[in-house]
This record gives structure tokens, C-alpha cells and sequence, in this order.
């Protein structure tokens, strides 16, 4: 019977461990803290032991231990409930294979102080680390914060490079070339735009994406179908009516996120138009709201948890490793649904 099971047993400690894998208790921690040194054999017969004794380290035992924090941090200033829970699913299970824990702050980026904010979060919570979402990920405030304490980071889809700062991203503005692209492939002449928040680079990003598309095919971009949006649901209802009641409306929209495209769903509907067949909807993420509404959505797939375990494993690392990766550039991947087809004659 494995110790720590349910049989009334007390939980395996690090002693255990030792005497099972037949190393030092040091040699253990050494294993568990993924120090160097620690040959692949007995990195092996640790972790064996390891799972063989369901052994769980404590966590606050292990940062008295090993003088550091096994909590990493994760910010969020983001409307799209589909993606904040993509980032913390992401990350929480990259933490558990790890080792570490994570903790979830919410920020508001225009807030008063908010550089002081998250410089008290990080000090008081003695963070391994913390996960800068966008559009976090792209203020000057959070960011001088983060340096000011010394601690790592890694932004998440930021706008801006920064000289030795960690970073995980996809190529927005390839992704939306590539949707805008496919709407033209269709047929779809007059293609809407609901640009994404301001503040958020990646929004940016992917409005210069729809753009160089249209460029690229000859066509003519028209102000009018290109508005602007905050990332919500509301914003994306707002949007899709300015575009729904022009005298020439289009007859494909491209919302920058999956809520709003969502929206422009129901607008469409509210005008009595059919998707895809008097109006095609495309979206970007491929949460779960693109899945669940009907039509189900096409979208851009951005692999939104994979970005978030991608900036754990990064901050897992240790800092003097010169051979870890900066940058992480994941792929994007167009998803064809029932909510896009050629143009109505």
C-alpha cells in the first residue's frame, strides 16, 4: 500500500523519499528544486520515489529551504472571460507538473497607483515570478514596477519588445492576414472590421494584419467598416450595429475577439439576416463562446493555455540558464465553422 493513501497512514515526508530512493535528503531537495549537479540516474530514482510514495513537498517548507518562492503570479486587465480562464487553465496545470503554485490578481490599467499595486503584490507575495497579460503586458507602469522589484516576468502577447524581458506570443497580424485572406477567398469584397481594445497591442496588431490582406488582394480599404471595439461582448453589439445599418453593408464582419464576433452574431440576427448565408461572422481566440453559439463560429485559434504553461515553464527555469529561450512564437491555426461561406448572390 503506497504511503499517504487513504488507509489512515501519515503522508510520506522528504525522509521517505530519501530512504526509498537510497540518496541525501539534500540530494532530494536538490531533485525537487531542479538544482544542477544531480546526475540523470539519481534524478530518476528521486522522481521514482517520488511517485511510488505519493510524496506532495510542502510548499512553504521548500522556499525556507531553498530561499526562494515556489509561487508564480499571473495579472489579468481583460473582458474576454473565455480568455482569462484559458490563461489560468494554462498555467495551473504547467505549475503542477512544476511544482508550483499560482496566484490570480486582477488590475485595472488605468487605475490610480497601479504601478505601486503591483510592486506591493510582488513584495508582499514573495513571487518565483509573475505572468503579464495583455494589456498589462504593454504599460509602462507594471512594467517599471516589475523591474524596480527585481522580479522575473514574462509578458504575454505584448506589442512592444524589450531588451531582456521574457515573452509569449503568436503573430497576430499573420493570424489575421491569414482569416482576412480567407473571407477574400470566398468571395467577400466588403469584409467589416471590429478592431480590438487600444490598449492592446495585439488588437493592433491584427488590424494591421486585415489591412495588409485587403492590400494584398486590391482591395480598397473603406473606413466606414472599420470600427472599434473593446474586446466585450457590448462593445461587439455596439460595433455590429454601426456596420449592420450602413446603406452598403458588408457582407462579411471580422471581430479581433471571439465575444464580439459572438455579438455581431445576435445583432445580425436582431436584422433578421441568416449566418452564413446573408452575413459571414469570423472571430479570433477560439474560446469556448466560439463553440457554443450558433452558428458556430470560424475563428483564428489562438493556443491561449499552451501560451500561459509555455511562460510557467520559462519562469521555471533558472534565471542564470543564458541557453533558455527569450521568446516563444507559437503557431496560430485557422478554424473553418458554419459561420463563414461565399457571399449570397
Amino acid at each position: 500500500m503506497k504511503r499517504g493513501s487513504m488507509n489512515g497512514q501519515k503522508p510520506a515526508n522528504i525522509h521517505d523519499v530519501a530512504a526509498h530512493a537510497g540518496v541525501s535528503i539534500k540530494t532530494v531537495s536538490r531533485v525537487l528544486n531542479r538544482e544542477p549537479n544531480v546526475t540523470p540516474k539519481t534524478r530518476d530514482r528521486v522522481l521514482d520515489a517520488v511517485q511510488a510514495l505519493s510524496y506532495r513537498p510542502n510548499i512553504f517548507a521548500r522556499s525556507l529551504a531553498s530561499e526562494r518562492s515556489f509561487i508564480i503570479g499571473v495579472i489579468f486587465d481583460n473582458p474576454s472571460a473565455g480568455y482569462v480562464a484559458g490563461i489560468q487553465y494554462g498555467a495551473l496545470a504547467k505549475c503542477r507538473e512544476e511544482g508550483y503554485h499560482l496566484l490570480v490578481e486582477v488590475f485595472s490599467e488605468g487605475e490610480k497607483d497601479l504601478g505601486e499595486r503591483v510592486l506591493t503584490l510582488v513584495r508582499e507575495s514573495l513571487l518565483h515570478g509573475i505572468i503579464v497579460t495583455p494589456p498589462l503586458s504593454d504599460s509602462p507602469e507594471v512594467l517599471s514596477a516589475l523591474k524596480e522589484s527585481g522580479t522575473r516576468f514574462v509578458r504575454i502577447a505584448p506589442e512592444r519588445a524589450m531588451p531582456d524581458t521574457l515573452e509569449v506570443r503568436i503573430d497576430d497580424a499573420k493570424a489575421a492576414f491569414d482569416m482576412t485572406s480567407h473571407l477574400i477567398g470566398l468571395g467577400h469584397r466588403r469584409i467589416g472590421f471590429i478592431i480590438g481594445h487600444p490598449g492592446h497591442g495585439a488588437a493592433n496588431q491584427r488590424f494591421m494584419g486585415y489591412k495588409a490582406a485587403l492590400e494584398n488582394a486590391g482591395i480598397k480599404l473603406d473606413p466606414k467598416l472599420c470600427v472599434q471595439g473593446y474586446f466585450s461582448y457590448q462593445s461587439g453589439m455596439e460595433a455590429a450595429e454601426r456596420l449592420l445599418t450602413l446603406k452598403n453593408r458588408p457582407t462579411a464582419i471580422f471581430a479581433s475577439n471571439d465575444d464580439m464576433a459572438a455579438a455581431v452574431l445576435s445583432t445580425a440576427h436582431k436584422h433578421g439576416l441568416r449566418t452564413p448565408e446573408d452575413l459571414s461572422v469570423s472571430g479570433f481566440d477560439d474560446t469556448l463562446i466560439a463553440q457554443v453559439v450558433w452558428p458556430k463560429l470560424t475563428t483564428c485559434r489562438q493556443p491561449i493555455a499552451e501560451m500561459a504553461a509555455q511562460a510557467v515553464s520559462m519562469l521555471a527555469q533558472p534565471p542564470a540558464d543564458k541557453d533558455a529561450p527569450k521568446e516563444a512564437l507559437l503557431e496560430h491555426e485557422l478554424v473553418i465553422r458554419e459561420s463563414t461561406a461565399a457571399p449570397n448572390a
